[in-house]
């Protein structure tokens, strides 16, 4: 059930801002071998991990200044990809020794790369997260998570609302979340499973969050953009005021997670979050408690995901799907749609 290739031709999340330094630093993402640096002035470069010589990732060398020398033979490469030096024959630099470099961006506190072509890597095509700059708006702080799965595993995930009641019963889990109808909404490369949850407790994670008492009206919205973007909403009211049939209460407590999945490769993936919300923006102990039961659900996710994806892979029987995969089966079908469009684009 997984994609054949990836999508290249869009923005990855790479590492956060503060995972990349004044050092080497190897990643592996859609399957290839990068090195990242941050030169002199701030900004982030990403070169192919591997010398033109003998393929010696350069990560195992040493960065002097604003490049990168090789430690089998100092081949030296600037952050264009360009060797600017060649200690054992210092007059005749060899013309074809270069690597790779990759458009990188910095945004909402990661790094972001372009792993296709690079002359259409607009930065304004990064997801555009509204509210990012605005004081009344609290964020908690970056997470980063291994999953040893394919990221499709995970957007699958992320687009079924039902796995809480099970995986998530002490945060995220709660009254309605195991039965209730789920509507989908497909439009402009995103996907959106949802669905209002009416007069319940609220789960365990949001009890102590929520400003009002007794019951609520609940939204969950999973929503996935492509290439792999979740943004899944949390939408709460007073019972009685939520609804797909009436406005936003003026009383709504927001929440958005926003999680970006960086294939690594076939078998594993870089998960990236952090959550955003509409009230008690400078509550710094609201924020660790936010941050903390996320981390905790998240790794919950990953112990499954992980065995299913060893089960997938080695089936001793057919799998199945059930009613609450709809969404995920259309967002792979966009994922497989978008793939065989820049592969024809490669052979046209």
């Amino acid at each position: 059930m997984a994609s054949h290739g990836f999508i290249r031709n869009t923005w990855y999340v790479a590492a956060r801002s503060e995972d990349i330094s004044n050092t080497l630093k190897p990643l592996k993402i859609l399957g290839e071998g990068l090195v990242f640096f941050r030169r002199s002035d701030g900004s982030v470069a990403a070169l192919e991990d591997a010398c033109p010589h003998r393929k010696l990732p350069l990560s195992m060398g040493r960065l002097e200044g604003d490049r990168v020398v090789c430690g089998y033979h100092g081949l030296t490469f600037d952050g264009s990809g360009t060797c600017v030096a060649a200690p054992t024959q210092p007059d005749a630099v060899p013309r074809r020794a270069r690597v790779a470099a990759y458009p990188v961006a910095e945004r909402y506190g990661f790094v972001w790369i372009w792993m296709g072509e690079a002359d259409r890597a607009d930065p304004a095509l990064i997801i555009d997260i509204p509210h990012y700059d605005d004081p009344t708006w609290g964020k908690t702080r970056r997470g980063a998570l291994d999953i040893a799965c394919h990221y499709l595993w995970v957007t699958d995930n992320l687009l079924d609302p039902s796995h809480v009641a099970w995986v998530h019963v002490t945060s995220f889990g709660g009254a309605g979340t195991d039965n209730r109808p789920l509507e989908i909404t497909e439009e402009d490369g995103r996907l959106t499973v949802w669905r209002w949850i009416l007069d319940q407790p609220p789960p365990p994670y949001y009890k102590p969050i929520l400003n009002y008492p007794g019951n609520c009206d609940r939204k969950q919205h999973y929503e996935c953009r492509l290439p792999s973007t979740a943004v899944n909403m949390s939408v709460y009211t007073p019972a009685g005021e939520g609804g797909a049939d009436r406005p936003l209460s003026s009383n709504a407590f927001l929440n958005i997670s926003y999680n970006f999945m960086t294939p690594v490769d076939d078998d594993h993936t870089m998960y990236f979050w952090f959550q955003h919300r509409n009230a008690r923006a400078d509550d710094a102990a609201i924020n660790q408690q936010m941050f903390e039961g996320a981390t905790m659900a998240f790794n919950e996710d990953k112990e499954v995901l992980e065995a299913v994806h060893r089960g997938m892979k080695a089936p001793k029987t057919p799998s199945l799907n059930l009613g609450l995969d709809a969404g995920a089966m259309r967002f792979r079908r966009m994922v497989e749609r978008r793939i065989a469009e820049e592969a024809a684009e490669v052979t046209a």
